[in-house]
């Protein structure tokens, strides 16, 4: 089962990083270049991921069984979200605030949506995939708020604003798609195929950017910085066997709670390059840490679901 799951990490990382090198090679041939991509942020921002969240409500059936899973898929991402976040906030607390704040976010949100979909998929089946479609819903609502004030001002408690809690892509596309879901709309095929044609472009779109500014990234520079190995520590080893031990002790079991860590375990969002491009924070120390989390997650993922379904 180990090298099983570890083969299909492997798949999924290794497709995901083919596009990063076209998005890489365009960088170095001069037809799609850091610059470039920065002008498409806001396309990735403000419209295709909006309607990534409302294809996933809108493709989760309702019923009282799908509303539990649904609930406990939200509690347990509210935990291990917020372990992520206290665990970030105490590590990297007297990091300068440039810094922290790319280190912060990278050690938080993981690639839930990218990563951990098509894993859940392959590992678990598509019970797996409900519960970590739902646990992308939270990340999203967690990464536009909390995520943005801490890029945009460094820490918890600055950068806040009713504005910033309500008019972002992740509680707009929530306040489109839950309606949705609690309803029972089925969308029509005409409304339905748009729809999911611009969510499709999310993971390319993502990773060709990420391709751009990691061929202008200083690698070797980054990696002389001992905090990029404590950001992987964090995100990788401490937040997904935390999230072990907590949802034991509240009695998850199964898929469900495989599904869980499986999402705790993921590395480094993509949303952390975006971010960092959006806000204008070092996009090479963005890119490097995310790349160096992701290569190294090959390993820790299958690792930390097997053993959630040893426990």
């Amino acid at each position: 089962m180990f090298f099983s799951n570890m083969i299909t990490a492997l798949n999924q990382v290794i497709v995901l990083y083919i596009i990063v090198a076209v998005g890489f090679f365009c960088h170095k041939s001069g037809i799609y270049t850091e610059k470039a991509s920065r002008m498409t942020t806001d396309l990735l921002f403000y419209i295709v991921t909006p309607a990534m969240i409302v294809r996933s409500f809108v493709t989760i059936k309702f019923s009282r069984e799908t509303l539990k899973g649904l609930l406990l898929a939200f509690l347990a991402a509210i935990i291990f979200h917020g372990i992520g976040i206290l665990l970030s906030e105490l590590v990297f607390r007297k990091t300068e605030r440039e810094k922290s704040s790319i280190y912060k976010v990278a050690s938080v949100y993981g690639n839930v949506g990218y990563m951990v979909l098509p894993l859940a998929q392959g590992l678990l089946g598509s019970e797996g995939v409900f519960y970590c479609s739902a646990i992308v819903i939270l990340f999203n609502i967690l990464s536009f708020t909390h995520g943005v004030m801490v890029m945009t001002k460094g820490g918890i408690g600055g950068g806040f604003s009713v504005k910033s809690l309500f008019l972002n892509p992740g509680v707009i596309g929530v306040v489109l798609g839950l309606p949705l879901f609690l309803f029972k709309v089925n969308l029509p095929q005409i409304l339905y195929m748009p729809l999911s044609y611009v969510a499709d472009l999310q993971t390319p779109l993502a990773m060709l950017m990420f391709g751009t500014y990691l061929a202008s990234a200083d690698i070797k520079k980054v990696f002389s910085d001992y905090r990029v190995f404590v950001c992987m520590a964090v995100k990788l080893f401490a937040m997904p066997l935390l999230t072990v031990l907590s949802l034991k002790l509240l009695g998850f079991t199964g898929t469900l709670l495989s599904a869980c860590v499986l999402s705790a375990s993921a590395p480094t969002a993509n949303n952390t390059v975006m971010f960092a491009a959006k806000f204008n924070k070092d996009t090479a120390l963005a890119s490097a840490v995310t790349a160096f989390i992701s290569i190294i997650s090959i390993i820790t993922m299958p690792l930390m679901v097997a053993l959630a379904q040893s426990v």
